[in-house]
């Protein structure tokens, strides 16, 4: 359950023509401890809660647990989370064998777009859009965590 997920940031929103899934999340933390995250978050009519632990020293990967709740309790579950509220649309898309996440979001984040891509080892060479900018991997800044507490309209 290690996750090793490269992030970058993106310059264009030309993603959006090539995207396969678009679906809105709202998520919330009941804690944003350094050593475990624990996430509640509402996609589309899904519900979820996950953990996840320290990341390592170049951020590109940490221990993730995610399982499935029913929408109810992550409706529930979101009111009792920190200040903070993460609102989002993520869009799906298909480069070659991997598929990048881009997160557009909104509200007090709006005008931020990041894209992530889930890899099977820390060295694993991938194509590269060219609509991926700077590369901010391990910047802790651009966790949803931390996105919560300092957004991005904030910086």
């Amino acid at each position: 359950m290690i996750e090793i997920e490269r992030k970058f940031l993106v310059k264009s929103d030309v993603f959006k023509a090539v995207a396969f899934k678009q679906t809105r999340i709202i998520q919330g933390f009941l804690s944003t401890n350094k050593k475990r995250t624990v996430r509640v978050r509402l996609k589309g009519e899904q519900g979820f809660l996950t953990i996840k632990g320290k990341s390592s020293k170049n951020g590109l990967s940490r221990f993730e647990w995610e399982k499935e709740i029913l929408k109810e309790e992550a409706e529930v579950l979101l009111k009792l989370c920190k200040k903070g509220e993460i609102d989002k649309v993520r869009y799906e898309i298909k480069i070659g064998k991997h598929t990048f996440e881009v997160d557009e979001f909104l509200k007090k984040n709006k005008g931020l777009i990041i894209a992530e891509v889930e890899l099977n080892s820390e060295e694993e060479i991938f194509i590269k859009p060219d609509w991926l900018g700077d590369e901010v991997t391990g910047d802790v800044r651009y966790y949803n965590s931390q996105l919560s507490k300092i957004p991005f309209n904030k910086w």
